[in-house]
């Protein structure tokens, strides 16, 4: 992909994650975000391990269940970010293909050159333009996780 099409997917997806990030994750990890700022998976994992009373096991088990939800935040907005990759690949590779094919028709590479341009930039327009959807769905699945 051309370094100009590359780095405007980058920076769209880039500011995309790092608005669910500030908007979404990391009231996740925060009690009374807006008041305190104090983490709560390190306070809920602090209180596991303040009860003298459990095993190792139960404090282990404890901690796990702390880390619960921002883990599966993570996993959820990485496993959208590697299917939105893998759809650009697919549109990318076609365009490759177009190449080939032109190629083997005897073109010129000008026209080589500007069909992969073209082509790469509609795969690009067409995948920022997905961004929004895949926002709202990141945000709803990210708000439905229990806390």
């Amino acid at each position: 992909m051309a370094e100009r099409q590359q780095a405007r997917v980058q920076n769209a997806v880039e500011e995309m994650v790092q608005s669910l990030e500030r908007e979404h994750i990391r009231k996740m990890q925060c009690l009374n975000y807006a008041k305190t700022g104090q983490e709560r998976m390190f306070r809920c994992s602090a209180e596991c391990c303040g009860d003298v009373g459990a095993s190792m096991q139960q404090v282990h088990h404890c901690i796990e269940r702390c880390h619960t939800p921002l883990a599966k935040a993570q996993g959820l907005v990485t496993s959208e970010l590697e299917q939105f990759q893998d759809r650009l690949s697919r549109c990318t590779m076609h365009c490759s293909d177009k190449a080939k094919d032109l190629i083997d028709s005897g073109a010129k590479e000008v026209e080589v050159r500007s069909l992969i341009d073209n082509c790469v930039g509609n795969c690009v327009d067409e995948h920022i333009k997905l961004l929004p959807s895949l926002t709202r769905r990141l945000k709803d699945n990210l708000d439905a996780i229990p806390q």
